[in-house]
């Protein structure tokens, strides 16, 4: 494993700075002197700074590192942002804050979440009235540092940490949720692409995160829908009708197909081309925007209806994408607006809004680039560079609105851009990586590096704006490297016999229908299972007494499976060269 970027020396030294601020008990909150400014950049790699520090490339990280230091330390197992960033928090390990991967999953069911938040919706009075908003619970678990600071005194600013939603109460600061905040229909960031150029085949939902219309345009007008949040009274409906048993009747049946239609709340949305000059007028929400070809819209706020009584309120931009030959729109992920959230995404409640009057609009979604597009190929690098640079100023400007502010002990500020530009670019330094490509590396391979240089000078504009004296750790969850090949731990699990199909036996290699037409675990004989795997990397037991329908002993028959899964897999090589 990699030596990472420093996260547990970053833990120490912050607790330890703020140790030293609340050694006189009983101070009121702001009457200490010293302060503490903790920099977060999501999967900076340590030796990536140490070799572009050396080339004088990174100008205000290296006068931070002469001022103190250098750590490459090691990240938490798994080495993945929500573990690494809860253990940066609480100061524990992962068996103690129950956060190992982004996914989260129900032992009775075996089927996973993503979002390591419990959810109880709101309730309803004879289906329209609402008598309870909905409830949300982080299943991290530890106290976070600020916490503990806070009560005795320390006043802090956390800002867009990772694993601080829902937001908890901090005494006497403030916090503004980072990750897993969602977007308005609840997920890690649907976007949305209308094209005149998709077939019927191709729309629907994509397998990462996005929504696709085909246009069908008449007298250069195109109809369509935006698709916002589930409508929580109909979904409560439908789980009602399916929670009568495994065979619904004919009656049920028809009562779920006309309510399907309804589960979503849909906003008209209406694009007027102008094909000679290449624009596009763009009607949602009772708003009308004139985009030119390539033209990014301003921020649109929406409004969806769930009856006369409650609304949701959201925002979003648009991208005039082609207005040429073809018509293609794409429309950013619906972000919460931050002065009228579905839920709490501050603390205080009101601390949301307040910073939104202050800075204007600003990103709420906890994973605010756009690698989805990406990687589903509706939008080119270029964009998503683009993209991304607003993602990284949008942070900035949050976290330095605060740092000018002054209300603060200890400033805790993440920016995750530096992870999200590696996950999508990386494969242009790597000629040896299967995506790799010669004539977008030459456009694109020094992306990595501009977006650790446009770090670099953040750091630079906070330390301008700081007091003499003041100390600075800039911190990362985890390092990176290129990433070309993975293996399937479920088909390896069946074919070392810890994971049965249905109709197969322990060894074979019938892998075909894993998960049938779709649905998760379709063809798992749980009777057989002795370990399933899930998220990125993580093996699971299927332990009795905890998972419905384990069969795998707590105690020694668990310590004889896991010492034999280790040993298997501590020596898996690549087939084709070898390599561990």
């Amino acid at each position: 494993m990699r030596h990472q970027f420093v996260r547990r020396a970053a833990l120490a030294l912050a607790l330890c700075a703020a140790c030293s601020l609340v050694s006189c008990s009983g101070r009121r909150a702001g009457q200490y002197w010293q302060k503490l400014v903790i920099l977060g950049f999501d999967g900076m790699d340590p030796d990536l700074v140490l070799r572009w520090m050396n080339e004088g490339k990174l100008p205000n990280i290296k006068r931070v590192v002469d001022q103190g230091g250098l750590y490459p330390l090691t990240t938490t197992h798994s080495a993945e942002s929500p573990t690494a960033w809860a253990s940066f928090a609480t100061g524990v390990n992962p068996g103690k804050h129950n956060i190992y991967d982004f996914l989260v999953r129900d032992t009775a069911t075996y089927l996973p979440d993503l979002g390591m938040v419990k959810r109880q919706p709101p309730r309803f009075l004879f289906n329209y009235i609402p008598i309870a908003k909905p409830q949300l619970e982080s299943i991290r678990g530890g106290t976070s540092f600020w916490v503990t600071a806070g009560r005795a005194g320390v006043r802090s600013s956390i800002l867009t940490v990772p694993v601080t939603f829902p937001p908890e109460e901090v005494p006497g600061g403030e916090l503004l949720a980072g990750l897993p905040l969602p977007d308005i229909r609840g997920t890690m960031g649907t976007f949305y692409y209308f094209a005149t150029d998709l077939s019927r085949y191709e729309e629907g939902n994509t397998e990462f995160g996005g929504i696709l219309r085909r246009l069908i345009v008449e007298n250069d007008v195109a109809r369509s829908e935006l698709v916002g949040p589930p409508n929580p009274i109909v979904r409560r409906q439908i789980q009602e009708i399916r929670r009568k048993g495994p065979t619904p009747t004919d009656a049920d049946r028809a009562a779920i197909a006309a309510l399907e239609p309804r589960e979503d709340v849909k906003l008209p949305l209406t694009v007027r081309w102008n094909r000679s000059a290449r624009t596009a007028t763009v009607e949602i929400g009772g708003q009308s925007v004139l985009l030119e070809e390539g033209q990014w819209s301003r921020w649109i706020d929406l409004e969806f209806r769930i009856n006369f009584l409650v609304r949701v309120h959201g925002m979003t931009q648009l991208l005039l994408m082609n207005a040429g030959s073809e018509l293609q729109l794409y429309v950013a992920p619906v972000n919460w607006k931050p002065d009228a959230p579905p839920a709490p995404m501050s603390y205080p409640e009101s601390f949301a809004g307040d910073l939104f009057e202050r800075v204007g609009y600003y990103r709420t979604l906890g994973w605010a680039e756009a690698t989805w597009p990406l990687n589903e190929g509706r939008m080119d690098e270029a964009t998503f560079m683009q993209d991304l640079y607003r993602a990284f100023d949008d942070r900035a400007q949050v976290i330095l609105n605060r740092l000018d502010a002054r209300n603060w002990d200890v400033l805790v500020g993440v920016i995750e851009s530096t992870d999200r530009v590696q996950h999508m670019m990386w494969r242009l330094l790597d000629e040896k990586h299967p995506m790799y490509d010669a004539a977008l590396a030459a456009k694109f391979g020094d992306s990595i590096e501009r977006v650790y240089r446009r770090a670099d000078g953040f750091v630079g504009e906070v330390l301008t704006r700081l007091d003499p004296g003041t100390p600075v750790l800039i911190v990362s969850d985890h390092g990176f490297h290129s990433w070309r090949k993975a293996v399937n731990l479920n088909t390896w699990l069946v074919q070392q016999g810890y994971m049965a199909i249905q109709g197969q036996q322990p060894g074979e290699k019938k892998l075909d229908d894993l998960f049938g037409g779709g649905e998760f675990w379709e063809n798992v004989d749980w009777s057989r299972t002795r370990a399933y795997a899930m998220g990125i990397g993580q093996i699971y037991f299927n332990l009795r007494g905890r998972e419905a329908r384990g069969i795998v002993s707590p105690g020694a028959e668990a310590q004889a499976l896991a010492d034999e899964l280790r040993t298997k897999l501590l020596a898996l090589r690549d087939p084709e060269d070898g390599a561990l």
